[in-house]
């Protein structure tokens, strides 16, 4: 059995963090484990509340966990202060988690800090040096990279410079620039892979960056190379945009029940 840890907050309305995790690890036939660092009051209109979890709780989760049952790849979302991102960058280090994910959640899309200002820097500093594929939007980076991302050129000198603060791989997402086409960039330090496709016009889409990190997750604990894992967590977000339903009264989540394509998945082990 393919195993998959996220380590993220929790979204009540369950359209992104622990949830989508886990609902993505479903849809691609791998067992999902979580680790919480926050608890939030948050529906399809906005964030009405966070609580932080203690960082000595966290560690307590991720050490049952791992202990135990062990995991063939995680993924880090919301990790909300300075202190939850060193002791988890601890913990991945200690069990020698070496498939990471790096969503770096700064800002929820509806402008809601979900991470302390002086966390940011020990993103930079513990974390992204130990992540396989580092997943930033627009917004995030270019605060990790220290610039203004204004179109693919930008994207790709973002990606170059964040590479440099360790991560293997760089993935900027470019859903946020305006247009007809979306850009996504995967660099790995030698070269780029850019992915261009039509921009899907939905109000549904919560939980896209938290569903795709997850994703590319899931195709690493399946034993899937980077490039493989990030175009079947691409296509598989595309559709679940594609099939998104409206749920609750204001931007709702993408459809998390839709089939993976490209995944390769088959009977699991």
């Amino acid at each position: 059995m393919h195993k998959a840890l996220t380590i993220a907050g929790s979204d009540s309305g369950g359209g992104a963090g622990i949830q989508a995790d886990l609902k993505t690890f479903t849809a691609f036939r791998v067992y999902g484990m979580s680790a919480l660092t926050a608890i939030t009051a948050q529906n399809t209109l906005g964030v009405q509340g966070v609580h932080v979890l203690p960082a000595e709780f966290v560690v307590a989760q991720l050490r049952s966990v791992l202990g135990d049952i062990g995991a063939d790849a995680a993924k880090t979302g919301m990790l909300a202060t300075a202190r939850i991102v060193e002791v988890v960058a601890r913990e991945v280090r200690a069990f020698d988690l070496r498939a990471l994910v790096v969503d770096p959640v700064m800002v929820a899309a509806s402008g809601d800090p979900l991470l302390d200002p002086g966390a940011v820097e020990a993103v930079k500093m513990v974390l992204l040096p130990l992540a396989l594929v580092v997943t930033p939007n627009l917004d995030e980076a270019a605060i990790l990279a220290g610039e203004k991302i204004r179109d693919l050129a930008g994207m790709k000198e973002a990606a170059r410079a964040i590479h440099t603060l360790g991560p293997r791989h760089v993935l900027v997402k470019g859903g946020h620039l305006p247009g007809p086409q979306v850009f996504d960039v995967l660099y790995d330090g030698r070269a780029f892979t850019v992915r261009e496709g039509p921009r899907i016009e939905t109000t549904n889409s919560h939980g896209t960056g938290c569903t795709l990190s997850a994703g590319i997750a899931a195709g690493l604990a399946r034993g899937q190379a980077v490039p493989t894992a990030v175009a079947a967590a691409q296509a598989y977000v595309a559709e679940g945009l594609r099939a998104a339903v409206a749920i609750g009264k204001g931007g709702g989540p993408l459809n998390h029940l839709v089939a993976p394509k490209g995944a390769g998945i088959g009977e699991s082990r």
